[in-house]
């Protein structure tokens, strides 16, 4: 089991300068909306045992730079139980960061809805779902940090429908408290760890980690910016927060593609350019994404139950603004991935930040395992998400380019590529099969398929060949 922090401790941990907001007005009947007998003793004792009115706390502060909303549950207080009084705050603790432009970070630690307020508790999961809601059509991020435990409805709002979700290690994460799952149930099942390793998890972050890990996430998902998020104004001056990730996105540049890092010169055949691309010396796409980011961080997981770790995604600093990244890692990719693939990208989106994509896959994992987790529903996904974006996309092929599999990360009419990368319908060796021709016809027929990077900048495929930087001065080429 995880330490279990008060709310404020936890707060304490992440932010300086707290400043609590205003505590919404409010009545109650006595013992609650369902009169249940004993809750206002219940809650009196609660009230002297943590020296808090409510599960909750909200108000503001600086994570490292970026001022964010912070919402910190009091586990001691009815176990951070959600009653009517916990929506009231968490409802004006919303509605204050689109007033502001200001990301939300939310410290969960909660056992799911109040039963002694019957349903009126648990119709606060659809208030709060409801300002999640409009918190993300207004284009600011929501964080959550997920606390020991987390269960219930909370983690089924707050935390689970969080853009980007750190969890504390040992903390206990699931739908189902411990009191009501069956009795046969795994308990590693309803874990920190154990939700990583299912894609329900971006980050297990070690508690003397999370002041760091948590300021970096929210300068990139603030654009780089510690300011608040800007926004347009109408006629009268008011600044209409639904219409500020559409104007943010008029302005937007791409990302430029990075500079190829391997030292090939281009292919003169077409078996040339499939070995050059399949060489274990090529850089890949981690040697990639460190040379184009100052820092990064990443996402992980499809939140369905998947993980493809061939597939890197998340947010990086370039030139000290925010650029989003997918990038295959030169396994095929697994319908985790593509689903990875599309939540980055939309997520980017609705954040007005460009997107690069690095396309590296010999092409979509395609066995029995595969087709039962959606293989081809998770790539239509993927093309989706790329079709509709509305922020630039860029791409750059720094590797294998197998089929369809690589053609969903890649943007129409600004997709790059590399001297050591090809880029194809099929395989040559499945090519020459499916032509009923033999093994030694493969080489000819990759000449046919005409997928040299240069053949791909003159059939319209790619806008160019990104060089290599020049080799340092007296280093051998």
């Amino acid at each position: 089991m995880a330490d279990r922090l008060t709310a404020r401790d936890a707060i304490a941990r992440v932010a300086s300068g707290f400043t609590e907001l205003p505590v919404p007005e409010g009545m109650s009947a006595p013992d609650g909306p369902i009169a249940w007998q004993g809750y206002d003793e219940q809650r009196a004792r609660a009230a002297r045992r943590t020296g808090e009115q409510e599960s909750v706390i909200c108000g503001t502060g600086l994570v490292g730079a970026t001022e964010a909303v912070l919402i910190s549950f009091e586990f001691g207080f009815l176990g951070g139980s959600l009653g009517e009084r916990t929506g009231d705050r968490l409802e004006a603790a919303y509605t204050h960061a689109r007033e502001r432009r200001l990301p939300v970070v939310s410290l969960i630690a909660t056992g799911g809805s109040r039963m002694q307020e019957g349903m009126r508790a648990l119709a606060q999961l659809q208030r709060v779902a409801r300002q999640s809601a409009l918190t993300r059509a207004a284009g600011l991020p929501q964080v959550a940090v997920v606390r020991d435990p987390t269960t219930g409805g909370g983690w089924a709002t707050l935390g689970a429908g969080a853009d980007v979700i750190l969890a504390l290690p040992g903390a206990q994460i699931g739908f189902a408290g411990s009191r009501v799952r069956p009795p046969e149930a795994d308990p590693h099942a309803y874990t920190a760890e154990a939700q990583w390793a299912a894609g329900q998890v971006d980050a297990v972050v070690r508690l003397e980690e999370l002041p760091g890990t948590l300021a970096r996430w929210l300068r990139l998902l603030t654009g780089g910016s510690p300011t608040p998020l800007p926004a347009a104004s109408d006629a009268a001056g008011r600044p209409p927060a639904a219409d500020h990730a559409a104007e943010s996105r008029r302005s937007l540049q791409p990302a430029p593609p990075p500079r190829a890092l391997g030292r090939a010169g281009l292919p003169a055949t077409g078996w040339d350019a499939v070995l050059q691309a399949r060489s274990p010396r090529r850089p890949r796409a981690a040697a990639c994404l460190d040379a184009y980011f100052e820092t990064r961080e990443s996402i992980s997981g499809d939140r369905c139950g998947g993980v493809d770790r061939g597939m890197l995604c998340g947010f990086g600093l370039y030139e000290g603004r925010t650029i989003a990244y997918a990038a295959q890692c030169g396994t095929p990719t697994l319908p985790a991935g593509y689903r990875t693939a599309a939540r980055l990208i939309r997520l980017a989106d609705r954040l007005s930040v460009p997107v690069l994509t690095l396309i590296d896959t010999p092409g979509a994992a395609n066995d029995a395992d595969a087709e039962r987790a959606g293989a081809g529903a998770a790539i239509a996904d993927l093309f989706g998400a790329v079709a509709t974006a509305r922020v630039p996309v860029t791409t750059l092929l720094i590797g294998e380019g197998g089929s369809g599999g690589a053609l969903a990360l890649a943007a129409p009419h600004n997709t790059w590529v590399t001297p050591d990368s090809y880029f194809s319908v099929i395989a040559p060796e499945q090519a020459a099969a499916i032509l009923k021709r033999g093994p030694e016809a493969t080489r000819a027929t990759a000449d046919q398929l005409r997928l040299r990077p240069q053949d791909l900048v003159d059939l319209g495929i790619a806008r160019g060949i990104v060089p290599a930087p020049p080799p340092e001065e007296g280093s051998s080429p």
